[in-house]
């Protein structure tokens, strides 16, 4: 039996909005070779935060990252509303993130936003056994809106080998 496993490459967060918000940090940690975890926070500066939207795609490597399968956007204060009824995709890419973030309420936001930790073995749990993905470079786009205006880019690169 052959088993896939995903490993964290490379992660960038770049704030296109400084008067709104910024990186405090955004960073992989690698604490030995099974122990790795991804982290970040975001300082919002305008709060509270009462209407926000993010964009995921996943791109796939194939001579330069490619659009792979999914690419959606989604009304966060919505979504957040009804984790569970909005939108399944949603909820999948959701559950990556929602054990290790303090984003698990509804709008509004008065508070920074801190992703803590984030292992490999999370991730490559709802890589290799919730749904299967192909072993393959990734790049997890997502772009993040408030107001209708665009805030902040967080790109995360992984292996599936």
């Amino acid at each position: 039996m052959v088993h896939s496993k995903f490993e964290f490459t490379n992660i960038k967060c770049e704030n296109l909005d400084k008067l709104f918000g910024g990186f405090e940090y955004c960073y992989l940690k690698s604490i030995n070779r099974t122990y790795k975890y991804a982290s970040l926070k975001v300082n919002l500066f305008q709060i509270p935060i009462t209407n926000f939207s993010v964009n995921l795609a996943v791109l796939k490597w194939s001579n330069g990252y490619r659009p792979f399968v999914y690419n959606f956007t989604t009304d966060g204060c919505k979504f957040l509303g009804n984790v569970n009824a909005r939108n399944p995709v949603g909820k999948y890419f959701f559950d990556f993130i929602s054990p290790y973030a303090n984003v698990n309420h509804k709008c509004p936001f008065n508070h920074d936003i801190i992703l803590d930790k984030v292992p490999i073995s999370h991730m490559d749990y709802q890589l290799t056994k919730l749904i299967p993905f192909p072993k393959a470079d990734y790049l997890f786009e997502s772009t993040w809106f408030a107001y209708g205006i665009t805030r902040g880019i967080v790109k995360i690169y992984g292996k599936l080998s």
